[in-house]
């Protein structure tokens, strides 16, 4: 139970590395807030809330729109009498070469992946600093470190969020507020799951490891960022890829 008492939003709760955050979170005594565009599985959550004595609340909320999301974590913040984690999670792909891309796919990216962070960052900074704690988590990823083509606009997005995170923490570290980000490699979700043996073969060659991570490895990095495992942790992109980037 090492987030026994805690309260934290993630965004993009609802599946893939997202869900199992949450529920990582749970089981470990957190009060969660997960914020994003589909329910997912309430009755698993509240179910998972209930066993570690805590409580699960889905907020439906496009986290990339600022009149949407700024309002509703000001709710948030007075209902719950303050928040502890955040983990900025939410992201979406609109992959392609950039000589074909058109300007929405562009737009689309950066305002789901790295204006959400900015608004939620935003919105919580003061309630955190005022509170002398907090622990902020934001969700990059490897192409965010080396790129990948076709993936101009998710590469910066991803790069973007390295950026703040490194900046934030700077200002934020004198009053006791942690600020990192985790980079994860290739991990089984929906978007992974579609690729064909022959694409999974020339993808485990440039992994040490020679497979793909998990979701439930992602929330235990996650775990260890938000909890006091990490108290004199802050400004870190860390990579957690089976080996790809060293």
């Amino acid at each position: 139970m090492l987030l026994k008492g805690k309260k934290a939003i993630v965004t993009g709760g609802s599946k893939g590395i997202g869900r199992a955050i949450v529920e990582t979170f749970l089981k470990n005594g957190a009060e969660v807030y997960s914020l994003s565009r589909s329910e997912g599985d309430l009755e698993e959550m509240n179910r998972l809330a209930a066993e570690s004595g805590t409580l699960f609340h889905q907020r439906s909320v496009d986290v990339g729109n600022e009149a949407q999301v700024t309002p509703l974590i000001k709710e948030i913040l007075k209902e719950s009498g303050g928040i502890d984690v955040v983990v900025n999670n939410a992201g979406i792909t609109r992959d392609g070469l950039i000589a074909r891309m058109a300007p929405d796919a562009w737009n689309e990216v950066l305002r789901v992946n790295l204006d959400s962070a900015f608004y939620i960052c935003k919105a919580v900074a003061m309630s955190m600093l005022s509170r002398r704690s907090g622990s902020i988590i934001n969700m990059s990823s490897v192409v965010g470190l080396h790129g990948n083509a076709g993936q101009t606009n998710y590469a910066a997005s991803k790069a973007g969020l390295i950026g703040l995170t490194k900046s934030l923490a700077q200002e934020l570290a004198p009053r006791g507020v942690r600020v990192n980000a985790i980079c994860p490699g290739f991990i089984g979700t929906e978007m992974t799951h579609q690729l064909n043996d022959d694409q999974k073969e020339k993808l485990f060659a440039r992994i040490p490891m020679a497979r793909m991570g998990t979701t439930e490895e992602i929330a235990r990095v996650a775990l260890f960022l938000a909890s006091d495992l990490s108290t004199y942790v802050t400004g870190q992109a860390l990579p957690v890829d089976g080996g790809m980037v060293m």
